[in-house]
């Protein structure tokens, strides 16, 4: 790795230190040009460091992803999500009796303030979730004021322990709303993702208990979207967090980018792409369609991976599990037909168009008979931990400032003001 980079320009030569495989972009200031002092265009941040993070490494040629250094397969195949929320905040995993302790701890913030429930039932019932989840975690700093506290230690835990606790009822409420059905209470009796599912599902039983086969695979589900470095829900949340704001506002933020069909309903895309395609044996026909152009390929290839993403593996295990209680999702031999033109056709291994995370989670979530608006929602649960992590390490990092990104303005200069009866 080069330890410095040399710019040249008629009025200067500037010689920039290189760290960590990146220059400072406020050192490019010392290169002055006809516009002003040299500054970097990167439309959508593709090749721009925001930030210094120790809490998600990502290897997208490798196809690795780490949190806090442990291989996401080992966390996937042993943690539970609360034993990993913990690990993304405090950078360690928790001993037997830490995690004992944070279990704890989480679960009894789970109830929500009657008023949430008041707003999540003031929208239409058939309001997009999400929507109602939004709003109902942006409220929450009205309710804990000490939220806003963001120089208190103390108040900075109490309240992301809160929220880790109360996404899960919120979320369920809003999709309980959608269908019209009463809502249900968290049950101290069950564990975070038993608890979750019993607040959806629950009908008629006094305590409802989810297949542990059910329980574990939408555990690894969490485990597998509680965190994925700086992407643009991420980026969304340290944005409004550089501003000063509390967790639950910024949070707030990163639930409205994830909203966007082009960060959180990848899924849902995958499903109605594979529905369309209907049988194995058009899967050939589709894939002709995609190399001239006449089809679009949903699920496959990603920002960070050019490998198969390790998340994918994971997840495509799991369906197996669910598909044993739920039985077996028609669409998934078309799935594993439309992989395997992945993996063997040259159109697609040139290309590095590998499964991505969300080619298989939709449909375990069809499986378990989630509606597609949902989808997102689910998403949107687990990432909190991973959103709260980011807030915290944002906040607390003296390197940062209130997020300003320069523009390369292409508009009109020295017009001249005319009256409205002379235009």
């Amino acid at each position: 790795m080069p330890e410095s980079l040399k710019l040249t320009s008629p009025e200067t030569t500037v010689e920039l230190t290189v760290t960590d495989g990146a220059i400072r972009a406020t050192d490019l200031r010392q290169v002055a040009t006809d516009q002003g002092p040299l500054a970097s265009y990167d439309p959508g941040l593709v090749n721009t460091a925001s930030c210094r993070s120790a809490i998600t490494y990502i290897d997208g040629d490798a196809g690795i992803l780490e949190y806090r250094g442990y291989p996401i397969e080992q966390l996937a195949a042993n943690a539970t999500h609360l034993e990993v929320a913990y690990l993304l905040l405090y950078g360690e995993l928790p001993t037997p009796e830490q995690l004992t302790a944070w279990e704890n701890r989480v679960n009894n913030h789970r109830f929500v303030h009657e008023n949430v429930r008041s707003i999540i039932q003031s929208y239409r019932y058939d309001a997009h979730p999400m929507a109602k989840l939004m709003s109902g975690v942006a409220s929450m700093h009205t309710f804990y004021p000490s939220a806003r506290q963001i120089d208190d230690p103390e108040a900075r835990e109490r309240n992301i322990v809160r929220l880790l606790a109360k996404i899960p009822t919120m979320a369920a409420w809003a999709y309980r709303h959608s269908i019209g059905r009463h809502y249900v209470y968290p049950n101290d009796e069950l564990g975070y993702v038993d608890n979750f599912l019993a607040m959806l599902f629950q009908s008629q039983q006094l305590v409802y208990r989810a297949d542990p086969r059910v329980t574990r695979a939408l555990e690894i589900l969490f485990i597998l979207h509680a965190d994925h470095e700086q992407n643009c829900s991420t980026n969304a949340v340290r944005a409004v967090a550089s501003a000063g704001n509390d967790v639950y506002t910024s949070v707030g933020a990163g639930i409205g980018a994830l909203f966007g069909p082009l960060h959180g309903g990848a899924n849902e895309a995958v499903l109605k792409m594979l529905g369309e395609i209907g049988s194995v044996d058009r899967v050939p026909e589709f894939v002709e369609g995609v190399k001239n152009g006449g089809a679009r390929l949903m699920g496959f290839g990603h920002r960070v991976y050019k490998n198969y993403d390790p998340r994918a593996r994971i997840i495509k295990r799991a369906c197996e599990d669910v598909f044993e209680v739920t039985g077996v999702n028609p669409l998934l031999q078309v799935a594993l037909e439309l992989e395997k033109y992945a993996l063997e056709d040259e159109y697609f291994i040139k290309r590095r168009l590998y499964p991505n995370v969300d080619f298989y989670s939709g449909l375990i979530y069809e499986a378990l008979k989630f509606p597609p608006e949902m989808f997102t929602v689910l998403f949107a649960v687990p990432r909190t931990s991973g959103w709260a992590a980011q807030w915290l390490e944002g906040i607390t990092d003296p390197q940062q400032r209130i997020t300003r990104p320069k523009q390369v303005y292409t508009g009109h200069r020295n017009r001249q003001f005319i009256a409205a009866d002379e235009r």
